[in-house]
């Protein structure tokens, strides 16, 4: 037993030694004319300390307008820099929308269990919204907010949506880890897979179930929930328990769609089904008004 440990602990720092010699990658932000970017740093108290985002914005925004507000939530091995870098997402800002990229680290964007100061559930619907309206002119009001995430923040948007309805009228998760609290553990991801016991708790724990949407899914209310926009590669190994979140928004009878295209868990994939799903975000916010 403890030469199995000591393997294992030989394993998880050449793991760490692994991460830890990624090279951090060249900001090259993909922008279009009429579109201004900001960087902002800013005090969060839920974490206590600062924390960045991007905005994506019309250049020139008339005396008194308010604009709807589209938070963006990047992957697991992501920062908040890739949206505007692997994504053609200016072209939207510029037909009126605030785009805003929040650091999410790898949280699932949740208050983790173990982890009592890292508080990212709080720290997006609470601090960062509350900047962003004081220092943009971002309209207020559920009607004129979206989340939409990739990855982990396509689970973190499906999650928020459920957990704070009164903050979103629109969800949209492409290619979401919806599966990860129902992961067992992995040899192979270690390092990832201590961060998620840390941030969920231990399985079938009350804490992992009050983080997991397919638990949550079945008590939310469909009168009161955001409008899912969800997507999947047809050959993603997420597609599976995907399927069986939008059977579930199915037999409840949430407002909801589903698409699938060619591909697995990618850029290319989600970068293919991003026009459609903001111009459907786009349909959504117009009809509010």
């Amino acid at each position: 037993m403890r030469s199995t440990l000591r393997v294992l602990g030989v394993f998880a720092i050449f793991l760490a030694g692994c991460h830890s010699t990624q090279q951090p990658r060249t900001d090259h932000p993909l922008m279009a004319s009429g579109v201004a970017l900001r960087d902002v740093t800013f005090y969060s108290s839920a974490l206590r300390r600062q924390m960045p985002y991007r905005v994506l914005l019309p250049a020139e925004v008339l005396p008194g307008q308010k604009l709807p507000v589209v938070y963006l939530l990047h992957g697991g091995t992501g920062n908040f820099r890739d949206w505007s870098n692997d994504f053609d997402v200016a072209r939207y800002a510029k037909r009126g929308l605030i785009l805003v990229m929040p650091e999410g680290a790898f949280s699932f964007y949740l208050n983790s269990a173990g982890k009592p100061e890292d508080k990212y559930e709080d720290y997006v619907t609470t601090d960062l919204i509350g900047d962003v309206e004081s220092r943009f002119p971002a309209a207020k009001g559920r009607e004129h907010r979206a989340l939409m995430g990739i990855s982990m923040g396509g689970f973190g948007a499906i999650k928020l949506g459920l957990s704070h309805p009164d903050l979103f009228s629109f969800i949209a998760a492409l290619g979401p880890s919806i599966d990860v609290p129902h992961r067992w553990f992995d040899i192979l991801h270690l390092g990832e897979w201590e961060n998620v016991y840390t941030i969920f708790g231990p399985y079938g724990s009350k804490s992992r179930q009050s983080r997991d949407p397919l638990v949550l899914v079945e008590s939310a209310d469909p009168a009161a929930a955001p409008y899912f926009y969800l997507t999947s590669g047809d050959r993603d190994a997420l597609l599976k328990p995907n399927l069986r979140f939008a059977a579930i928004l199915r037999q409840r009878h949430f407002a909801y769609e589903f698409h699938t295209d060619p591909g697995g868990h990618s850029w290319s994939v989600w970068n293919s089904q991003l026009p459609d799903c903001f111009e459907r975000l786009l349909a959504h916010l117009r009809s509010n008004r």
